[in-house]
């Protein structure tokens, strides 16, 4: 017999549901616009239009720049989000609100210490950008191209949401919360030897599938491979193996298997 609690949050989501429903039309049109959405089963495109709405209904959006974010761009960016936790749960999220969404890239002032004290400055051109314990910053111009990029293996909502998975235990380490202690040694022994690999690549002028970005630590590897597991499976199968085995386990999917 479910607790008190558990009767209170199925009234909130029934409430939710009906209260921010997605039209047909425009869910319809989100699938059209986003083939890697529509590749999906019957069920998981259903289960995803569910989680998308609980999603909208639970998250805050603010256009940066004079940008107004419409019912399109939200459903859009909701349904990407969504995609990584569709079997792992809205929970995944709860760490955060915020979603702000600016007309194009961003340009951010950063300053780092080095080993050596030194302090530097330089400029950063961002599409996108998640924050431990804050909003997720996204360029509307990058994810209105979401469905032309999917075959390149890029997808920027996927990307930093997947940064926020990785947050849930702390800095962004590529290391996500798993169930215990040799599931964890087991994720990060695979990780660690496809990054290994994949830095080689990088370093030696090869052209790789994956965006060179990843080679930046394993916090961006882990991110830029979850891009190409959801948007371009069968291509990041065919180019990594062992990695796309590691991903099916973790995001209880295998997108490679639906046409994607």
């Amino acid at each position: 017999m479910p607790s008190w609690w558990q009767r209170w949050q199925q009234r909130r989501e029934a409430r939710a549901l009906s209260r921010r429903a997605i039209p047909d039309a425009l869910w319809e049109l989100t699938l059209a616009r986003h083939p890697f959405l529509a590749q999906h089963r019957t069920e998981d495109r259903e289960a995803l239009r569910r989680l998308a709405t609980l999603f909208l209904d639970r998250k805050e959006f603010t256009g940066a720049n004079g940008l107004v974010v419409t019912d399109e761009m939200a459903v859009a960016i909701a349904a990407q989000a969504c995609l990584p936790i569709l079997h792992l749960g809205l929970q995944a999220y709860d760490d955060f609100v915020g979603i702000v969404v600016h007309p194009a890239e961003v340009v951010a002032r950063r300053v780092v210490t080095d080993e050596d004290g030194v302090v530097h400055h330089y400029d950063e051109v961002l599409a996108g950008e998640a924050m431990e314990g804050g909003p997720v910053m996204l360029s509307w111009a990058d994810v209105a191209d979401a469905g032309d990029l999917a075959e390149l293996g890029y997808n920027v909502v996927i990307h930093e949401f997947v940064h926020k998975l990785d947050m849930a235990n702390g800095a962004a380490d590529g290391l996500p919360p798993l169930p215990d202690r040799a599931a964890a040694e087991t994720w990060m022994a695979t990780l660690q030897a496809a990054y290994d690999s994949f830095c080689r690549d990088v370093d030696e002028g090869l052209d790789t599938f994956l965006d060179p970005y990843g080679a930046q630590g394993l916090e961006e590897f882990f991110p830029v491979a979850a891009e190409a597991f959801f948007v371009a499976p069968a291509a990041f199968r065919q180019h990594h193996p062992t990695l796309y085995t590691l991903f099916a386990g973790y995001f209880r999917q295998d997108p490679a298997t639906r046409g994607g």
